[in-house]
């Protein structure tokens, strides 16, 4: 299906809840969403469920959610599954498209690999600008299909919701591009993000997730970015996810 079909169907689909994921700090459910006969798998988490945190308001984890898929989707590099904001059975909360992986595959085992280099770039850039606190492995999932294809399995990116804080909080496991130069494409792509969260009219609507200061260090990062055309090095301070995976 394409993005719009997705969306449609996540924003006004109904639930039908097939149970808990164990393995979130947050409570998680795994949902079908269903739609005139369509129907899309999906991780619904409710405001509700967010674990307190001292550093990032309390019940925004799921609008940070939704905040780096539109970033994602602006910059046209399709990082993020689908991800809307809505309400649901246990409240409002974010509702995104589940990837079919293997938990086994992720970061640490396709790490330094050529034919997945320009989505890791794309990722380590989006993850900068929404200043990701933890992008650990085990958030960098092998798309699994069942179609036999010529072209290399896409690369997700999952769990945004502590992202975006006005503070710098980068941590990730993604450090292999450090110092090296941002390829031309990409720049056009952050120059293009630029000029959208330059416009009055706010296009993105980020200014109903975020808040205006964290809006303005993102723009911040961002203009960081086009100015150095560089991969950042690690630091200052802690730089890695714990855990890593």
């Amino acid at each position: 299906m394409e993005t719009a079909e997705i969306l449609q169907i996540l924003q006004e689909g109904e639930f039908e809840v097939e149970g808990v994921l164990p393995w979130s700090s947050n409570y998680a459910f795994l949902v079908t969403m269903c739609l005139d006969g369509a129907e899309a798998v999906a991780v619904y988490k409710p405001r509700r469920g967010e674990r307190p945190l001292w550093d990032f308001t309390t019940g925004t984890l799921c609008q940070r959610e939704q905040a780096a898929f539109l970033v994602s989707e602006a910059l046209g590099w399709q990082i993020i599954p689908p991800t809307v904001l809505r309400d649901g059975p246990h409240g409002t909360g974010s509702v995104q498209l589940f990837i079919q992986h293997d938990p086994e595959k992720h970061y640490f085992t396709f790490e330094g690999s050529d034919t997945h280099r320009q989505q890791l770039q794309q990722m380590v850039l989006l993850d900068v600008i929404i200043n990701n606190a933890d992008r650990k492995s085990g958030h960098v999932l092998l798309e699994e299909t069942d179609e036999v294809t010529i072209t290399p399995a896409r690369i997700w990116g999952i769990d945004h919701g502590i992202c975006f804080h006005s503070e710098y909080k980068l941590r990730s496991v993604i450090w292999e591009f450090a110092g090296w130069p941002i390829p031309d494409e990409m720049l056009e792509s952050l120059a293009h993000l630029q000029m959208l969260l330059a416009q009055a009219n706010n296009p993105l609507l980020l200014n109903v997730l975020l808040s205006p200061e964290e809006l303005t260090a993102m723009r911040r990062r961002l203009d960081k970015l086009l100015r150095q055309k560089i991969f950042p090095q690690p630091g200052p301070g802690r730089h890695y996810p714990w855990p890593p995976v």
